[in-house]
């Protein structure tokens, strides 16, 4: 009984020692020596050598002279502590008309929620379409994280025309940065063109840094 029970001890040990120690540590040399940046958390600096956020990660950009990522839900919007979607089928009224409401001092209710027809609005202003004009659907839905750092080519390339008359360049030369920072197919095969609007974001203020404000 006594040899039995050593053995179980001595095993847990050794198990303990691989499963805790030995093999965590060869991931994580792996890991650094092979993927050092995605371990580290994929993190961005800026031309100034400072870290700015995560490629990753979307960030709450709302400044004309920069491009938006998509809608969020995640806590307040963009919050990586709260990573979270809407959970709201295809058919709700409040994903699509939103709630509009006042509390009894005439403020607006904490609840109130933007659906996506406010968003298509919203969009349409901030870009100068007319009214109706169609949007890239990825520019009036959260995604299922909230977190989600990439928009459509499409999403950018409307959004290209703000950026360049904000910011004092040719649409031209705005869209070929654009075409420069799109991320094509995973394995050329899944997902669809992306561009990461953190590292969009940071091109433009380094090859336009006089007029980014």
């Amino acid at each position: 009984m006594l040899k039995q029970i050593l053995t179980s001890i001595r095993i847990t040990l050794v198990l303990l020692l691989i499963v805790s120690g030995v093999y965590p540590l060869i991931v994580w040399g792996l890991s650094q020596a092979a993927f050092a940046h995605q371990a580290n958390g994929s993190l961005t600096k800026d031309a100034q050598g400072k870290v700015v956020g995560s490629a990753l990660l979307a960030q709450g950009f709302t400044k004309p002279e920069y491009f938006h990522p998509r809608p969020s839900a995640a806590g307040n919007g963009y919050d990586a502590t709260a990573s979270s979607g809407t959970n709201l089928g295809p058919t709700s009224d409040k994903l699509i008309n939103g709630i509009h409401k006042k509390t009894a001092d005439g403020k607006d209710d904490p609840s109130n929620f933007d659906g996506v027809k406010d968003l298509a609005a919203q969009y349409r202003t901030e870009n100068s379409l007319p009214a109706g004009a169609p949007v890239p659907v990825d520019a009036v839905t959260r995604s299922a994280s909230g977190l989600d750092p990439d928009i459509s080519v499409a999403n950018a390339k409307v959004q290209a025309a703000r950026v360049a008359k904000a910011r004092g360049v040719g649409g031209e030369e705005i869209d070929r940065l654009v075409d420069a920072n799109t991320q094509g197919r995973d394995l050329g095969l899944f997902g669809e063109p992306r561009v990461n609007v953190l590292q969009l974001n940071l091109a433009l203020d380094k090859q336009y840094p006089k007029a980014a404000k």
